[in-house]
């Protein structure tokens, strides 16, 4: 089924938040030659169409084997904000009026890229966004799971005088052999610090229904990041619905990885009333911002214009805004579907 375009310009116009986004996974490939040229740093490829011809992922590994090299681009603060700065000017033409970002500082700083540079670009470009765009922007601080403990906790560490400026941490990379038991630890201490927490818990992986048991009852997560996978123990997607936790799913993606996108597990979950979210993931990679997801979710799953409002209003319920703010953005988004004649969910 092919979304009409009415759909297609209400759903990119549909005020949302997005939850499951990674900055450098947002580096696209004009970027990166920008950079790349910037900081005197050969390429293999010579051309945006040579890149994208390296995207060819089938899975978790193959994925990540591309996606940390293209990293090596970015060293300055510069870097760091003006590849925030375009994810953000893209997410705002997409309907996206808050944002909660993952950022792998281990990425960078495993490479000799001093934490500072990371951070204070990324601040930038969320001050920036709030001031010239309107939109909200927070970041999540994400540890790579397959380092050790002990470097996950020294990089909590390293960010205590950047509290302010990082909402939550986050887990990801490559989940095989490393579960959230791995890091219960470092997220126990980043609780302490006052952090809220998120982890990945990464569709159709070894040991996935374990691994959602793991961060809900013995993590005690804030969020799960994907977590699809879920649908399999009714008793956890009782849990989370009790819970109120939402799943940041991500549609485009999980179609490189896997059939039908999860479609059929995200919309049961949905109108199951459990808080699942669409979102983009790492859009630069897999070919679509948030409203393209949308789109290409209500394509596969054949939703209409009250679904995806109820995927908006999810957005806001699941994100770590206040009360306050989150009723106002909640006003955002009946407003747009009252002036667009689209009943609300019931």
């Amino acid at each position: 089924m092919t979304a009409s375009e009415a759909l297609i310009s209400f759903a990119h116009g549909l005020p949302k938040a997005e939850l499951h986004l990674h900055l450098e996974g947002t580096l696209e490939p004009e970027l990166r030659f920008a950079l790349a040229a910037r900081n005197g740093i050969p390429l293999a490829q010579s051309t945006v169409e040579e890149v994208r011809a390296t995207y060819d992922f089938t899975d978790l590994t193959s994925f990540l084997a591309v996606y940390y090299p293209a990293m090596g681009v970015l060293q300055t603060a510069d870097d760091f904000h003006d590849l925030a700065w375009a994810y953000l000017r893209t997410a705002a033409s997409q309907g996206v009026v808050h944002t909660e970002m993952f950022f792998d500082p281990q990425a960078h700083t495993s490479r000799g890229v001093p934490f500072e540079n990371v951070i204070g670009g990324y601040r930038r470009a969320v001050v920036r966004a709030q001031a010239e765009l309107g939109v909200s922007a927070e970041l999540i601080l994400c540890f790579l799971r397959d380092f050790s403990a002990e470097h996950a906790m020294s990089t909590l560490m390293e960010a205590l005088p950047y509290r302010a400026w990082i909402v939550g941490v986050g887990l990801d990379s490559d989940e095989r052999d490393n579960p959230p038991s791995k890091f219960a630890a470092v997220f126990a201490r980043a609780r302490a610090e006052g952090f809220l927490l998120t982890m990945h818990c990464d569709i159709d992986q070894p040991g996935s229904i374990g691994h959602i048991r793991q961060v809900l009852t013995e993590i005690g997560v804030d969020r799960i990041d994907h977590g699809t996978n879920i649908v399999e123990d009714p008793e956890l997607v009782a849990l989370v619905t009790e819970r109120g936790l939402g799943l940041t799913c991500c549609p485009v993606s999980n179609s490189f990885v896997t059939e039908q996108m999860k479609s059929d597990e995200i919309v049961g979950l949905m109108r199951a009333g459990v808080a699942v979210t669409v979102n983009s993931d790492d859009p630069a990679y897999f070919g679509g911002y948030v409203g393209d997801n949308y789109v290409a979710l209500a394509e596969q799953a054949g939703l209409d214009e009250t679904d995806l409002v109820r995927l908006a209003l999810n957005s806001f319920a699941a994100s770590w805004l206040t009360p306050a703010r989150r009723a106002d953005y909640v006003g955002q988004v009946e407003q747009y579907a009252a002036a667009h004649g689209v009943p609300l969910p019931a």
